[in-house]
Order: structure tokens, then sequence, then C-alpha cells
């Protein structure tokens, strides 16, 4: 305790040098937990968009790509499935029950998402919560929407609002279908996932503005088919994009994965929404790796800082080290006194660099969430972050041993003598 007291007595003397070596290491430190903290909640809020299905079922692929577009609503589907082969599939006794998805259009750069009332009763995510209505209720007519919280707040609709769906996923289309528009009769509670930023209509409604297009092609002027007359024909869907499946057992979940991905109809790919998610990660694991290496060497070069700092001083203080000699203190003692400073160097610029985290997170959290769709919490120091504070401790420890060192092989003598 008595060496602290006087390694403080004397940071406390230097204060300008003190206050650079601590910012550089505050900041260093406020980067390194930043970057960790960001990545392990993106990591987590990936993991949490999707947790209630056993299963999902695409045209055959790859598992990344058919976990995109289906989930994140990223990327395009290679092929559809037939609605034949839909029904073939989920009528199985193994099966409790199943979501059908069907991507292909937008509204100013949101994703549509056409599906049954299934999706509001058995879509989950995080853990295990279900879709929650902030306004409104489910669809019930052929063309009403359910609008995510994201692209209700973002462009301002609120219920019985009119939107015009378009043709393809681009922010920007040249077809849309004026004649079809639809009703906002709901708006879902905030869900931190790409939910928020779709809008869901029935598959009766995807294929109600489709019913006049041929090969993909807009129908041509006098051709269309009102509003009103579309709704009296069969909507039936012929194809969806994908659908997700809830097993009455998870026992049968690789099994039923095999049967689908042998099935002979036509080319499906059955994924696990887990696995798919950690290969996803392990794409993008050499990303997070040069995150971190970028963070650690910050950290080394405030370290830098501090350890010249210290060299530095040290001829000054050659005065003051003689004078604790002479009082009788030991080599030993000035050795701990010197390591002392790093270490509360090291722990005070832990302390500013986490505190100014928490400040950045505060100011920057509902711009991160909106524009990144990722929240991050503020919240104690998990356990990795904590091991990486405690190395980053030990790390300032030995860098202080170094001047600490120099100044142990300093003898009383050379301490008092007067140097031209």
């Amino acid at each position: 305790m008595v060496v602290l007291s006087l390694a403080w007595k004397s940071l406390l003397n230097r204060r300008f040098t003190v206050a650079l070596t601590v910012g550089s290491i505050a900041l260093s430190v406020m980067l390194l937990i930043g970057v960790e903290r960001l990545r392990s909640e993106a990591r987590s809020g990936f993991s949490n968009t999707i947790s209630g299905a056993d299963l999902i079922v695409g045209a055959r692929s790859g598992s990344i790509q058919l976990l995109l577009y289906s989930v994140f609503r990223i990327g395009n589907a290679t092929n559809n499935i037939s609605w034949e082969s839909y029904e073939d599939i989920t009528r199985g006794d193994i099966v409790s029950w199943s979501v059908p998805i069907s991507l292909g259009d937008s509204h100013r750069g949101y994703r549509v998402l056409g599906t049954d009332h299934g999706y509001f009763e058995h879509y989950q995510y995080g853990r295990k919560r279900n879709l929650e209505f902030a306004e409104g209720k489910r669809f019930e007519d052929v063309y009403e929407a359910v609008l995510g919280s994201e692209v209700a707040r973002k462009l301002g609709y609120k219920l019985d609002d009119t939107i015009v769906l378009a043709h393809g996923a681009g922010e920007v289309s040249l077809i849309e279908h004026t004649d079809k528009p639809f009703t906002v009769v709901g708006i879902l509670s905030p869900t931190g996932t790409p939910v928020d930023q779709t809008i869901h209509v029935t598959l009766a409604g995807v294929e109600a503005i489709h019913v006049d297009w041929e090969s993909g092609a807009p129908p041509q002027p006098g051709e269309n088919v009102s509003a009103s007359l579309a709704k009296e024909m069969d909507l039936t869907p012929k194809v969806i994009t994908a659908f997700l499946l809830g097993l009455k057992s998870k026992i049968a979940t690789f099994q039923m994965q095999r049967n689908i991905n042998e099935y002979r109809e036509e080319p499906l790919l059955a994924i696990i929404p887990g696995v798919a998610l950690t290969e996803l990660w392990g794409v993008m694991a050499m990303a997070e790796r040069v995150l971190l290496v970028v963070s650690v060497f910050v950290v080394l070069v405030g370290l830098s800082g501090m350890l010249v700092a210290l060299l530095t001083s040290l001829n000054e203080r050659r005065r003051e080290m003689a004078v604790l000699r002479s009082v009788g203190a030991q080599q030993r003692h000035i050795f701990a006194l010197m390591v002392s400073e790093a270490f509360v160097l090291t722990l005070i610029g832990i302390v500013i660099g986490l505190i100014l985290l928490y400040c950045l997170i505060a100011l920057a959290q509902p711009i991160i969430q909106d524009e990144l769709g990722i929240y991050v919490g503020i919240g104690v120091p998990s356990a990795y972050e904590l091991t990486l504070l405690g190395l980053v401790v030990l790390a300032g420890t030995l860098v202080g041993s170094i001047p600490a060192y120099r100044a142990y092989r300093n003898s009383l003598a050379d301490g008092l003598t007067i140097r031209i």
C-alpha cells in the first residue's frame, strides 16, 4: 500500500504527461472492447433472428444462401418450390406446422414477404419469442398488409394507409402494381431482426398482383385484370420461395432433412438454422480475427506510449530515486514503485476507456440499431471482455517492468552525481 501511495503521488506530480498516457490507453481500450461488444452483439443478433423452426426448406443451392434469402432477406433464390411439393412434404405425420414464404417484390427498398397466418403463430426469434403487434391485427383480406416496425417508422405509415408494391427487390423499380394497392392493417412490435424491415402480405395477394403477368412480363395495355376481378379468381400459389418446418419430435429432424434432400419430385434443400448460422459465422471468422488483431495493435500502441513516457521521465527522476534510496528504500522498492505506476496508469486507462465506451454506446445505440439492425447493450463486461481487460492490465504491468528494471540498476551514487 505504501508503494501504491508513493506511485499515486508521483503520478500527480506529472499530471500532464500522465493525462496523455492515460488518454492513449483509454482510447485503445475503448476500441478493443467496443469492437468485441459489436462483434458479440452482431453474432447474438444473427443467432436470435430465428429460433422456433427445425428446418428451412428451399430450392437446392447452398445452405448459407438459403439462410440469407429466407431469413435475412439478402439475395435471391436460385429457383422456386412448387406448391404441390410443399403440400406433399408438409402433410407428413411428423410435421407439426409449416410456414410458406414467397419473396420477389418490394416497396421503396423494403422486401415484401408473402405468407399465411402461420407466420404470426409460429415464427419465433430470440429465446423463442413470438411476434407481437404494436398496432392493428394480422391480415385477413387479399389486399391487406402487415408492416415491420422499421418500415412503418421510417416511411411514416400508420393503420389504414395505402401502399403500392413494386416488382423486384431493388430500391428503385420501374414497374409498380398500382392497380392493386394494399391497405395497412397491422404494425409489428420491434424485434431487432429482419422482420422489422419486411412488409408481410398474403400468398393470395402475391398471386393477385401477378395474375395478369405472363412469363415474368407485365400485361400489355388493356389486358390488366382489375383488383376486384382478381379476388374472384383461384389465387392458390403455383410456386413459393421457401418454407419453415416445425416437427413434432426433434429426434426426427435429421431423418426429415435427409428425406427432403433426397426428394424425387424436384431438387430441394433442407437446412437446420443453427447449423447454417454456424457455417455463416465460419465464413466471417477471418473478418472477426482481423478486427481483433487491429484492436490488439491499437492497445499495444497505447502501451508503447506509456513505455516511452516512463522511460523519458527516468532521467528527470534520478534525483527522486536517489532521495528515496537515501531514506532507506531498497532497489526492489524502486522496482515495485515503477511497476506500480504502470499498473495504476493501465487501470485508470481501462476505467476511463470503459466509461467512454458506455457513453459512446448510449449515443450511438439508436443509430446502430436503425442502420445495421444490431442492438448493442450497455451492460457489465462479459467473461471474455474481462479476460481481454485482464490481459491489458498484465501487458501494462510487463511494459512497466522495463523502465522499472532500468531504475533498479541505477545506483545511489549515479543518482547523486551531477551530469554535465
